[in-house]
């Protein structure tokens, strides 16, 4: 699973990468510290999924969850965020999944591995 991490604190995109190069089967194809970054380097990378801090620098995170679900219509998207109240806002925006930046890490791991099943349960032939 192809992975683009979205955070503007250079800290928490460095642990993301690191969290996640440790995972089989997922891959860091890109990160970016504002949504400008996170839409040119979205469409470039073409991943799977995108981690989304929800208080990206830039436009609204609702906003660009409707571009990238423009830009690629397949990806799987991620919201992040420290504030538990964002959850309604982001999952009514389009997002697949929101994980608390409270949360432990196994949570984040867990739900990447719920959506891969649910996109290879999508695409699978009967």
């Amino acid at each position: 699973m192809r992975v683009l991490v979205a955070d503007d604190l250079t800290n928490v995109r460095s642990a993301l990468i690191l969290l996640l190069a440790e995972q089989p089967g997922l891959q860091v194809v890109g990160e970016a510290a504002d949504t400008f970054g996170l839409l040119l380097t979205a469409e470039s990378q073409n991943p799977d999924v995108i981690l989304l801090d929800w208080e990206l620098r830039g436009m609204a995170s609702s906003k660009v969850v409707h571009l990238l679900h423009h830009i690629l219509p397949q990806v799987c998207i991620v919201a992040l965020s420290g504030r538990p109240e964002a959850r309604q806002e982001a999952l009514t925006a389009g997002v697949h999944a929101f994980v608390s930046k409270g949360a432990a890490p196994e949570h984040l791991i867990a739900t990447l591995h719920n959506l891969e099943k649910r996109e290879q349960h999508k695409h699978a032939s009967f």
